[in-house]
């Protein structure tokens, strides 16, 4: 983040209850969005570039939600209801299963992740995880 000169904001739930998850795998969906939120600020110079991330409780359906939310190109209007579709990729040198495969792993979790455009700049994914779900098959 110091190096793409991107300001990090994080609004964290103080308590948040339980859920049944495995944290590696938890891990590599945060580190992919974060990373691809990065990036795509990476062409921003009109503007500070900033990362937020939230977490809070969702009373019903009983929930974990996570936001990762950036300030930079956004989503194509076009495209953007293919974002979590295998290979489809904006970047130059992606390949286009980042995405996909963190919805795979939260939807193994019991989740759903979704994306938005966010008003003015930029793009916001953010996953569910059920209280209490099951833990994802081996």
């Amino acid at each position: 983040m110091s190096r793409n000169h991107v300001e990090l904001d994080t609004e964290l739930a103080v308590e948040l209850p339980f859920v049944v998850a495995d944290p590696v795998l938890l891990q590599q969906v945060l580190l992919n969005l974060i990373m691809n939120a990065i990036e795509a600020m990476s062409s921003v110079n009109d503007r500070p570039r900033k990362l937020t991330i939230l977490s809070q409780r969702l009373e019903a359906p009983a929930a974990v939600q996570v936001i990762v939310r950036d300030n930079g190109i956004g989503l194509d209007a076009v495209n953007s209801d293919r974002v979590f579709d295998p290979f489809y990729t904006s970047k130059p040198q992606g390949m286009g299963m980042g995405l996909s495969i963190c919805r795979t792993i939260i939807a193994a979790h019991g989740g759903q992740l979704t994306a938005t455009a966010n008003t003015g700049h930029g793009a916001s994914f953010q996953f569910l995880l059920p209280v209490g779900a099951k833990a994802p098959r081996e």
